[in-house]
């Protein structure tokens, strides 16, 4: 699958899953425009596609800011001529249970997840407007935004609105031609070895690079390069009718999320009250009702 003269923005490509969808991207013959906060580990993937035979330029600044976004745009401009492919991956996390979390525990994770992906969504929408020739906006969202996780308040609100954001777009763009999805990745990286029943797995993986073949398949969990696939996949020809959706990859599992759907109404003439509002959760919607957590909406 080929993307031969395409131009791609990825963020947070100095490492993990980011450097994998920067790789691959190059890989399958798109220039790109690496970003990251760390110079050393930014100009270590350019030099990788560089030496690989591909085309990639750095732009070293956290995601945020509308002056990071515009100015991936133009490194995409100036070095490649065009935009046609944006990965919003950048991200951090600051896990804290509700308690114990601080403002700037909140504020960090949703200026780089949820703003830094509007931004360089927003930029990278009116550049392929203009253009007029279609494009492809990849947000990366996570289980946790799907169903909720303990101690990630602000990660999970971040990575539900991310999947909003995918939908809206979808909406908004496509007129012009521009898809909009969201990734939900399931791979071994730091981030999942913070997870305390993944961390020996983790140190397993960097220590022999081999994954056991039940987390694969029942955990979901493989290298970056598994989600990397699905990143190629949606970037081409060959997904240009595929926006507004979530999907989720990884190890061995390729998985599809539902959008939210009603479950069940019930009217009452003249409204509710209280007490009638409790006779009917007993009587009607209890057993409808869903488990937060992971592997909830299995």
């Amino acid at each position: 699958m080929r993307l031969d003269g395409k131009v791609a923005v990825v963020t947070g490509a100095g490492r993990s899953l980011g450097r994998a969808y920067a790789l691959a991207l190059a890989e399958a013959g798109a220039a790109v425009v690496v970003n990251d906060v760390d110079a050393e580990t930014a100009d270590a993937t350019v030099a990788d596609i560089e030496a690989a035979g591909g085309r990639a330029t750095a732009v070293i600044a956290p995601v945020g800011p509308t002056e990071t976004a515009d100015a991936l745009v133009t490194a995409a401009r100036d070095a490649f001529g065009r935009l046609d492919i944006l990965v919003a991956n950048a991200g951090v996390l600051r896990d804290r249970v509700v308690w114990k979390m601080s403002d700037a525990d909140f504020d960090l994770v949703v200026e780089t997840h949820l703003r830094g992906s509007f931004t360089c969504a927003r930029a990278a929408a009116v550049e392929m407007r203009e253009r007029g020739e279609g494009g492809r906006i990849i947000l990366i969202g996570s289980p946790a935004g799907q169903y909720g996780s303990f101690g990630q308040t602000n990660y999970a609100s971040v990575k539900a609105g991310l999947v909003a954001m995918a939908r809206t777009l979808s909406l908004e763009l496509a007129r012009a031609g521009v898809t909009a999805n969201a990734v939900i990745p399931t791979a071994l990286s730091p981030m999942t070895a913070t997870i305390p029943a993944y961390t020996q797995v983790y140190e397993d993986y960097v220590a022999t690079g081999e994954i056991p073949a039940e987390y694969r398949r029942d955990h979901a969990l493989g290298t970056p390069e598994d989600v990397a696939s699905l990143i190629v996949w949606l970037a081409s020809d060959a997904a240009s009718g595929v926006t507004g959706q979530a999907i989720g990859i990884g190890g061995d599992r390729l998985t599809l999320y539902s959008h939210p759907k009603v479950l069940r109404t019930l009217d009452a003439d003249g409204g509710w009250s209280a007490a009638g509002i409790g006779r009917a959760w007993q009587e009607e919607l209890a057993p409808l009702a869903q488990a937060s957590g992971p592997g909830a909406g299995e």
